[in-house]
């Protein structure tokens, strides 16, 4: 099913990121000075955003662009402005704390309260890479394979520019 597909996918790029980040460590503890690992591919920043009737959107964009989040909801559909999720809807709905946002959490959100929304910018690349609900560790996805995850957690992949 795509339930599990999806859960199987998550559980391997999170295998996948946390043994990368213990291989660094490893080698730094035998004289490597390694503190850096270059990923090629899209960064995230993801926002975890509100409107005034308690709609909530997760907007993903590249991670040096720039949101107009005054002007944000004419472009997502939100009811009115928006602003910053609490902390506790966050762990509630996609189950990671902030500082720690992303697509990924969708895994959690079984009601789907959340919309999804990927910023074009950021899918113009052939891989984009995101934490896997943890910021300790960066994890890749092609970019139509993360449209293939977020579509099999139950969401539509909505791709709009957002960014400015």
């Amino acid at each position: 099913s795509f339930d599990s597909l999806c859960k199987l996918y998550w559980r391997t790029a999170v295998s996948i990121a946390l043994g990368v980040r213990h291989v660094l460590e490893a080698l730094n503890e035998n004289g490597y000075l390694i503190d850096t690992l270059h990923v090629t591919g899209g960064h995230t920043k993801n926002l975890f955003l509100k409107d005034k009737k308690d709609n909530f959107f997760l907007v993903s964009v590249d991670e040096e662009a720039v949101v107009d989040l005054k002007q944000i909801h004419h472009l997502i559909g939100a009811a009115g402005r928006v602003s910053f999720g609490r902390p506790e809807m966050l762990m509630e709905l996609l189950g990671v704390v902030p500082g720690a946002v992303t697509v990924f959490g969708l895994i959690n959100d079984t009601d789907r309260r959340v919309k999804v929304v990927l910023d074009a910018e950021l899918m113009s690349h052939a891989v984009v890479n995101a934490h896997p609900l943890t910021n300790e560790a960066t994890t890749s996805i092609a970019t139509a394979d993360l449209i293939k995850f977020v579509e099999a957690t139950g969401h539509d992949a909505v791709i709009l520019k957002v960014s400015a």
